[in-house]
């Protein structure tokens, strides 16, 4: 067979004078097929290249059908590495004249070259030549390609600079936006000393402020960010602080563009400058100009080069004047912007401005405290940060004007801003009693309102008393009378707001204050009643031990004396804040750990061991909580990384405490800002779907008796098991070899759960599609020199019991029992460069009170607008309208006549459908699906239709359809 096609692909390709870019021929195929396949010889490989570079060099054949051709060499390199070089060359060798083209071969080798560093001298030798070819030509796709590819073309930073400087000039905005952004890459990427060429630059980039197009003045804003910095830098005289000035006051002249994403950048930008002057620092925190800065105050005109409300810009060469006034306000003005991304954006830059100034973050906190109060959590969010930040560098004083809207964050719908809140809440520095009862208030009011976050609300107690010893224990004294026994003497310590006031009293005595506190003792003796409930929320700074022989040393002193007592000989203190553990209570718990380990081993054995490890960890995710927005992603690898203890709970039957653990990280998940990696996310949310799927189907295969129940709610999971498993694999983008590996096995997984229950154990072509996933996974497991795992060596046992009979396979469904109990779900590499292909679609001014007409028998034509993300060109989409599912229709969608880029496209498509009823009205569903092109199997066969299974990028939306009635 492989002696043939190769025969094939000799006699086609020297004859392939007729080439198509769009539509590659029948021999390209088939050199595909071999190329991709892994048992062909190295000879066959060979006389392939050759074939193919014959075809390639062929006279008679036109510059545009070469790219198929590329193509096919460059998969042929990636694949066979050892013929990276002769493809290098054989590509290098070509006379090309289509520019189209000689972009096309320029990529080729560039890649070949970055996977074989070997090349990269070889690449530079000629690549300039033809870059300044492709920068002459007049396609603006060629032009662009050429700019956007500099980098890897090896291109010298001083050609490159004068040929990004003249593309500034471009009539196409596009290339004007992408020269700026190559400016800001080469700026990043040398180091540039010539203070004319950088000033040069940056004087380009300002002149563009004033473009007509948003992405050009998007580009152009950090442009001047990146080479404004640098000509700062670049001074080391008097002059180094105006230009800082000047820099900064050039970017607050773009914070009220008429564009969203031009204010976004100008506030990123802001928030970079590492030096301002105090005056316009404090000026743009008001609308008002300050007379510190315009009246009377010659001396400060002066100093910052400013002529009567003006001051020098960047340029020395094209001299030009800043207003003074373009500071003013600019932070009132985008903190109340009407976009959520702009005043985020803004509460950033405060985050690193406030550093510079005391004064400023003074001024800055009146109007942060009001941004607590935003409708939008990401807002909110940034804020709390930005006052976590003033609090870490001691530039956050807060007055009690603040804590009303600040403690209102305490008690928000949002567990993540909570939480935020209560970060702040850790590190805070208060100087008044009365603050400090309100935060101890507001931290009491966040318990009664949320109980689920009762144990981070006692750790947040702990560490504002250890801060605050002499205010806490003036609290404690204040409240006693709630803490003590009631009339008939019953204690009451079963309500939230005892126990966090117990905590309250514990963290006195641990107080740096050198002072004496007058806390009874016996209140400490009344902690020990909640000791399992306070050790559980203190444990990551003393295990429930030392927590109970510090209780026990409390209760027994008649006083009690900050920073010093002994146990057992040792000083206890907390942990510090930079979170070293050199201390004795971090020792004794991690001590402790290890003793209960050892005890559990020597009382009942492994099994006691693993079953009490499991209960460990089913507490420990079940009180996991969310993190604040800057430690959003941690806490998603967190959530991936605890897949193992996930799989370790459902085989041992805790499908509960499972289910329940993964409902609350689908919540936190969904509640995630994820502009920035959309892709990820969905991931993890599909990841987790998978983990809830197989933990309500474990109990049928773990127990025999479930087993025998036939299909049923078996019947119903394992399909959502199989959409869901076949939603990972096609609708994401930019999966690691390694995470296809994975995909595959749980692939794989699904056949055998398939296979193992009683209806369907005579089912062929599950049987199958399971011989051909398990090459698969041999064939990728080899090119990644990895051994296959424990499962998939078992299944492969299995396979080989199997026997067949005269009318096909025959075996029993527990024959791949041990293959199931021996699977284990691993864990995935959160990676944000996953990128979803998803659709949306809407049909406006339809629904059922207003539908649309049609006549009985008739075509009709349904108007849709669509929205496509992340689809390249080898997508295969179809659109279904069905009415039921046995009268149903498909239509190609063709994007590429449609606008957009592979990103996003948005277009507007009438869908035809030619089977209406001859009723006066019905609904149709419409839905957009992905064709599963790598599928074995077709599972459509009809006419025009899709020939393989679809995978649904959106949710079904209903047409409404009714008969014109004539009044």
């Amino acid at each position: 067979m492989e002696e043939q096609i190769r025969a094939n692909c000799y006699h086609l390709l020297p004859s392939s004078t007729a080439v198509s870019a769009s539509a590659p021929p029948q021999a390209l195929i088939l050199s595909l097929s071999l190329i991709l396949n892994p048992s062909t010889s190295d000879s066959t490989l060979s006389s392939l290249l050759q074939t193919l570079t014959l075809s390639l060099h062929h006279s008679h054949l036109p510059s545009l059908s070469l790219l198929p051709t590329l193509s096919i060499l460059s998969t042929l390199a990636s694949h066979h590495p050892h013929l990276s070089r002769p493809i290098f060359h054989s590509i290098r060798s070509l006379s090309l004249t289509s520019p189209r083209a000689l972009a096309a071969s320029l990529s080729v080798l560039a890649s070949l070259a970055e996977s074989d560093q070997t090349l990269l001298p070889e690449l530079s030798e000629f690549s300039e030549t033809l870059f300044l070819t492709l920068c002459f030509k007049p396609s603006v796709s060629v032009r662009h390609w050429a700019l956007m590819n500099a980098e890897r073309l090896r291109i010298r930073p001083h050609l490159l600079v004068t040929v990004l400087l003249g593309f500034t000039r471009d009539p196409y905005p596009y290339l004007r936006a992408v020269a700026l952004d190559g400016l800001v890459g080469l700026c990043k990427s040398i180091v540039v000393e010539d203070r004319e060429l950088v000033e040069t630059s940056c004087c380009r980039a300002v002149e563009l402020f004033s473009d007509m197009e948003d992405c050009v003045r998007c580009a152009a804003v950090r442009a001047v960010a990146q080479w404004g910095q640098l000509l700062v830098a670049l001074n080391h005289d008097s002059n180094r602080k105006n230009l800082s000035d000047a820099l900064f006051l050039q970017l607050c002249s773009m914070v009220r563009d008429m564009s969203l994403k031009v204010r976004v950048e100008a506030f990123d930008a802001l928030g970079e400058i590492s030096m301002v002057s105090e005056e316009i620092l404090l000026q743009t925190l008001s609308k008002k100009l300050l007379s510190v800065s315009l009246q009377g105050s010659k001396l400060t005109l002066q100093r910052l080069g400013l002529k009567e409300k003006t001051c020098s810009g960047l340029c020395s060469t094209k001299p030009f004047e800043i207003p003074a006034s373009n500071s003013a306000g600019v932070f009132v003005h985008g903190l109340e912007d009407e976009f959520s991304e702009v005043r985020r954006s803004a509460c950033h830059s405060l985050h690193t401005l406030s550093i510079l100034s005391a004064d400023f973050s003074g001024e800055a906190l009146n109007l942060l405290v009001d941004v607590l109060n935003d409708d939008s959590m990401v807002v909110r969010l940034q804020a709390l940060e930005t006052l976590r930040c003033m609090a870490l560098f001691d530039r956050l004083k807060v007055q009690e004007a603040h804590m009303h809207m600040f403690l209102s964050t305490l008690v928000d719908d949002g567990a993540v801003v909570r939480s935020a809140a209560r970060k702040v809440l850790r590190i805070i520095r208060l100087e008044d009693v009365s603050i400090f009862k309100l935060c101890v208030d507001g931290l009491l009011e966040n318990l009664e309102m949320y109980p689920q976050d009762e144990a981070d609300v006692f750790s947040v107690l702990l560490s504002i008393g250890q801060h605050h010893g002499n205010f806490a224990a003036d609290v404690i004294v204040g409240v006693s009378d709630e803490i003590e026994p009631c009339c008939d003497g019953k204690l009451v310590f079963d309500g939230g707001r005892v126990a966090a006031l117990l905590v309250l009293a514990i963290s006195a005595p641990l107080s740096h204050e050198k002072q004496t506190f007058s806390i009874p003792p016996r209140i400490f003796s009344y902690a020990v009643t909640l000791l399992g409930r306070i050790s559980n929320a203190l444990s990551d700074v003393m295990d429930q031990d030392t927590l109970l022989a510090y209780l026990s040393h409390c209760s027994s002193s008649t006083i009690i004396s900050s920073g010093e007592f002994d146990y057992k000989g040792k000083e206890l203190f907390l942990p510090v804040e930079d979170g070293s553990t050199n201390n004795p209570i971090y020792e004794k718990s991690c001590s402790a750990d290890m003793q209960l380990q050892k005890l559990n081993v020597g009382a009942s054995g492994s099994h006691c061991q693993k079953m009490g490890e499991t209960r460990k960890v089913v507490k420990a995710l079940l009180n996991y909580q969310v993190e604040d927005h800057g430690e959003v992603i941690k806490s998603v690898e967190f959530m991936l990384e605890k897949v193992k203890d996930i799989w370790q709970l459902i085989q041992v039957g805790y499908t509960g405490e499972v289910l329940q653990t993964l409902r609350r990280w689908k919540e936190e998940l969904a509640k995630f800002p994820t502009s920035s990696s959309a892709g990820a996310f969905a991931f993890s949310l599909q990841h987790l779907r998978i983990a809830k799927l197989l933990a309500k189907l474990w109990p049928h295969f773990i127990s025999p008796r479930k087993l025998s129940c036939g299909m049923g709610e078996l019947g119903l999971l394992l399909g959502k098991l199989d959409r869901t498993i076949k939603e990972m694999k096609y609708r994401f983008m930019g999966l690691s070899k390694q995470d296809e590996l994975h995909v595959l096995e749980l692939i794989l997984l699904n056949f055998v759960l398939r296979l193992s229950s009683i209806e369907a154990f005579s089912d062929g072509s599950t049987l199958k599609k399971l011989h051909s996933t398990l090459s698969q996974i041999e064939s990728l497991s080899s090119e990644l020199s990895m051994e296959p795992s424990k499962f998939v060596s078992e299944l492969k046992k299995s396979l080989h019991e199997i026997g067949f009979s005269a009318d096909g396979p025959f075996y029993g469904p527990l024959l791949f029992r041990k293959s199931v109990e021996i699977f284990s779900l691993k864990q995935f590499v959160f990676s944000v460069k996953l990128k979803h292909i998803k659709a949306e679609l809407d049909v406006s001014g339809n629904d059922y009170d207003k539908p649309f007409p049609f006549i009985p028998g008739l075509p009709v034509g349904i108007r849709l607008g669509i929205t496509l993300y992340n689809i390249s060109r080898e997508n295969r989409l179809w659109l279904r309208l069905a009415v039921d599912d046995d009268l149903s229709e498909f239509v190609y969608l063709d994007f590429d006549q449609f606008g957009g880029n592979s990103q996003i496209r948005k277009f507007i498509f009438d869908a035809p459908f030619y089977k209406t009823l001859k009723a006066n009205s019905f609904t149709v569903k419409v839905c957009l699906g992905l064709e599963c092109l790598s599928e074995n199997v077709q599972s459509f066969k009809s006419c025009g239709g899709p020939k393989q299974e679809l995978v649904y990028l959106c949710k079904q939306k209903e047409v409404f359809l009714s008969t014109v009635v004539k009044e």
